[in-house]
C-alpha cells in the first residue's frame, strides 16, 4: 500500500469510520463488521485501495480478525487523554508496516511525499500505518483537541475532526446528529401539547 503522507484526512476518516463500527457504538444494529465480504465494502467506501490486502484480493477472515485487533488497540488510543501517548501509538502504528517515506512524482508529474507499507504487510498492518500516519498529521496540523467523542448522549462514538471550522459534533453526523434532533422535536412537541392542556 502506498498512500500521501499530506493527506491526513484519509487516514483520520478511516479510524473515525473503523471505530464506530463496533457493536458498542452501534447499539441497535450491532457489529458492523461481521464477514470479511463487509470488510471489503468498508475498505472501498473509505477509499483504502484494494492492493491494501497482502494478495490484492479481497479480505479474508485472518485479516478481518486482525482489523478487529486493530479497531480494539485505535479505540484504546484515541480515548487517551495525552497528546504524547496519542502521538507514541500513532507512530507505533505507522512503524508496524510502514517502510518510510517516499518522495515520488504523482500523476500529474508532481513530487510528493508518501508512506509505503513493507510488501510483506496484512492488511491490519497497512491500516495501522494509514491511520497512524493520519493521526500524527491531525496532532501536527490540528491538535489533540480534534479527537473527540460524540456529543450525543446515546451514543459511545469517536471521530477525528478534520474539517476547517473544526466544531463537528458527532461521530456520525446523518445518524447522531438527527437523532438528537428529532428527540428535541418531539420533545417541543410534547411540552407544546401538555401546556395546551392545562
Amino acid at each position: 500500500m502506498k498512500f500521501l503522507f499530506s493527506d491526513y484526512a484519509l487516514g483520520a476518516g478511516v479510524a473515525t469510520g473503523l471505530i464506530n463500527t463496533s457493536a458498542r457504538v452501534r447499539r441497535s444494529t450491532g457489529e458492523a463488521l461481521t464477514e470479511p465480504a463487509v470488510l471489503g465494502r468498508f475498505l472501498s467506501e473509505h477509499r483504502v485501495p484494494m492492493d491494501a490486502t497482502p494478495s490484492g484480493e479481497h479480505p479474508t477472515q485472518r485479516d478481518l480478525e486482525e482489523v478487529l485487533a486493530l479497531r480494539h488497540e485505535l479505540r484504546t488510543l484515541l480515548e487517551s487523554d495525552s497528546e504524547d501517548r496519542v502521538a507514541e501509538g500513532a507512530n507505533a502504528m505507522v512503524a508496524t508496516a510502514g517502510a518510510g517515506p517516499l518522495l515520488e512524482r504523482d500523476a500529474d508529474g508532481h513530487w510528493q511525499w508518501y508512506v509505503a507499507t513493507k510488501p510483506q504487510a496484512s492488511l491490519a498492518e497497512g491500516l495501522a500505518a494509514l491511520i497512524g500516519t493520519g493521526l500524527l498529521g491531525v496532532l501536527r496540523t490540528l491538535s489533540h483537541h480534534r479527537i473527540r467523542h460524540c456529543a450525543s448522549p446515546v451514543c459511545d462514538g469517536m471521530f477525528v475532526d478534520t474539517s476547517k471550522a473544526g466544531r463537528r459534533r458527532y461521530c456520525m453526523p446523518d445518524l447522531c446528529g438527527n437523532r438528537l434532533n428529532v428527540a428535541k422535536h418531539r420533545a417541543r412537541r410534547q411540552a407544546g401539547t401538555g401546556q395546551n392542556s392545562e
